[in-house]
């Protein structure tokens, strides 16, 4: 287990306003929850989009996401349950399981599946977009797979279960870093009646989003199955938060590339022309 250096902040965060996702399909039918969609890009810069899925039918998940493409972005899938196969045509594979992640970057171009492997039982978790700024949109594609044993943990005091995927919190380090946006990624495990804290700097963006039970942020309670979105106050450096009933969220945060963002679906670049290219380049087989 890691040790801890706990933040002692002089004035939370609090949540700007509160996003309920929009339910809807994509793949070949898997039933999700939009909850950052295009209208909050440039407010949740450098973050694209948060899906959240989860479902104990396999109606709703089972056909998986056939052969698609992506450029321009970054890709995290964060397994809480379930069995997902990662193929590419750059030629990575791997298998996401239980609290697995996995770390895509599609770069210049990059097609993929991503299929179930289970028939029945809980297929639940987030894939997350994250913006790679102008200079690293045509990078190499490149893929990690982090099993539940890698990614790195911390318990505080008040026995909150911190998992940090990217960046640092409370001394803890994460398994993964980027330079450019910088994000934080924690999936924080409250027992009721416990408060956690961490810092944030005060320039990145910041969004929480609980999948169970509720917490309090200030004089803001969040539901489950809600986004608050954290207020950018300049004197706030970091966030607090109250569980009165076990709770469970994911805390989200980067810096802002402060870049054009131009998306055609699966295609995100800095200008038009650029996903006109896009377009040429996959329609004549020039992604890895």
């Amino acid at each position: 287990m890691h040790t801890i250096t706990q933040a002692t902040l002089k004035q939370s965060r609090s949540i700007d306003h509160l996003v309920e996702g929009i339910e809807t399909s994509d793949g070949a039918g898997v039933k999700l929850t939009r909850v950052l969609t295009g209208k909050l890009q440039r407010r949740l810069d450098p973050f694209l989009m948060l899906d959240a899925f989860g479902s104990d039918d396999p109606d709703d998940y089972i056909a998986g996401f056939p052969d698609h493409p992506h450029r321009g972005f970054e890709t995290v899938t964060y397994m809480l349950s379930g069995r997902m196969r990662h193929r590419d045509s750059a030629g990575h594979e791997g298998l996401l399981e239980n609290g697995c992640v996995q770390w895509m970057t599609a770069g210049r171009g990059v097609i993929h599946s991503e299929i179930p492997e289970q028939e029945d039982g809980v297929m639940e978790g987030f894939q997350l977009w994250l913006n790679l700024p102008a200079q690293r949109k045509m990078a190499e594609p490149w893929y990690r797979d982090f099993p539940s044993a890698e990614i790195p943990e911390y318990v505080t005091g008040e026995n909150v279960t911190v998992r940090v995927i990217a960046g640092s919190s409370n001394g803890v380090a994460g398994a993964v870093t980027r330079d450019e946006t910088e994000p934080l990624y924690l999936d924080i495990h409250l027992p009721a009646g416990a408060t956690f804290s961490t810092a944030l700097a005060e320039t990145h963006n910041a969004f929480i989003y609980v999948y169970r039970g509720a917490v309090q942020v200030g004089n803001t309670r969040v539901e489950s199955r809600r986004m608050g979105i954290l207020s950018n106050a300049p004197a706030s450096d970091g966030v607090t938060l109250t569980a009165g009933e076990e709770a469970r969220l994911i805390l989200i945060v980067g810096k802002p590339l402060n870049e054009p963002i131009v998306q055609y679906g699966p295609f995100v670049m800095n200008t038009q022309e650029e996903i006109h290219q896009a377009l040429d380049d996959f329609r004549n087989g020039r992604f890895a």
